[in-house]
């Protein structure tokens, strides 16, 4: 069996999923936060200059996650498990045995390795973290997209500090040769 477990964030569009009911009673109290350095004038200044500076986003992007939902190809099925953070990512794996996580989605280079519950997380929990490199694509600039080099820079960060990356047909294969035995 193939467990499968989508990481979420933002919005609250799969509250109401029994994978993420799930998620939730197996994880019990999320942890404290980690504690922070005192922000001194200079970083309240920078950090308000960096708010300033990308305020003219920020009506696309409360617009945007007001749309933020699972492609209907996506939506979780039956109680697949939902986790908006490692701690509950941490929680579904425990309960399943999962020790190797393979990653697939948008975007390898911020939310796969970065957000809460990405790769960088999971880590830091034992967890192998793999991707399959067909089943992801990248945060890209007008420098970087057409051959999409911040998704290959992410690719071998994968390689190097989390676990492997697969090639898709590689990875059916193997799924199929495990389905016949």
């Amino acid at each position: 069996p193939l467990e499968l477990f989508h990481v979420v964030g933002g919005g609250d569009y799969y509250k109401d999923l029994p994978g993420y009911r799930r998620a939730v009673e197996l994880a019990g109290p999320a942890p404290e936060p980690p504690e922070q350095v005192e922000a001194d004038p200079i970083l309240e200044r920078l950090r308000a200059f960096k708010t300033e500076i990308q305020a003219h986003n920020l009506e696309d992007t409360r617009r945007g996650f007001e749309n933020v939902d699972f492609p209907p190809e996506a939506r979780p099925q039956g109680d697949e498990g939902v986790a908006e953070n490692a701690h509950q990512l941490l929680a579904l794996c425990r309960d399943t045995g999962v020790n190797h996580l393979i990653y697939t989605g948008f975007a390898i280079n911020w939310c796969l390795l970065l957000s809460p519950g990405g790769m960088a997380d999971m880590s830091r929990h034992g967890v192998m973290c793999s991707t399959i490199r067909e089943a992801t694509t990248a945060v890209e600039n007008k420098e970087t997209a057409r051959d999409e080099l911040c998704k290959q820079i992410a690719l071998w960060r994968v390689a190097l500090a989390f676990g492997y990356v697969f090639d898709l047909d590689d990875f059916i294969t193997a799924l199929a040769r495990v389905s016949a035995d």
